[in-house]
């Protein structure tokens, strides 16, 4: 059975990937944000790039995870192949995060401040490069922690 017909994995995705997602990508932006010239700006523009930006990595990693979940023809959620899924979700998030990034920067949509350290190979900033090494992690490793509380106990 795939992965799309068996509502337990959306279940995963909807209820606990994704309201993690959201969270660890909000706290991201919110740290990284002295490492663009955006942080010089009027808080009503940092507030809608924040927001925006968000929303962004929101649909990225959500993509990133459909498209590993696709590509591993994982089935039920109990029999994911988990690392896999992992492993090609940061592939994938940082491939398009590396075409992005320079895309931006070339047109000018936005600009490193001089404290974010830059990948001399790629001319790409590190924050954002580990950025989708870090939340996916995070995010894929709470959304599939088992609460321990007493009640769940056996």
């Amino acid at each position: 059975m795939h992965w799309y017909v068996c509502p337990e994995s959306w279940s995963f995705v909807l209820r606990r990937y994704l309201p993690r997602l959201t969270l660890c990508s909000l706290v991201w932006e919110v740290a990284q944000l002295p490492l663009y010239t955006l942080w010089a700006s009027p808080p009503e523009r940092i507030l809608f790039a924040v927001a925006h930006c968000t929303l962004g990595d929101v649909m990225i990693g959500t993509v990133a995870l459909l498209i590993a979940l696709m590509l591993n023809r994982a089935g039920r959620h109990a029999n994911w192949p988990k690392a896999r899924i992992v492993v090609l979700m940061i592939f994938l998030a940082v491939t398009y995060t590396l075409l992005s990034e320079r895309s931006n920067l070339t047109q000018g949509n936005w600009a490193y401040s001089v404290w974010m350290p830059v990948l001399p190979w790629v001319e790409v900033g590190l924050a954002p490069v580990a950025q989708w090494i870090i939340v996916p992690l995070v995010t894929w490793w709470w959304a599939n922690r088992r609460s321990h509380s007493v009640g769940q106990l056996k």
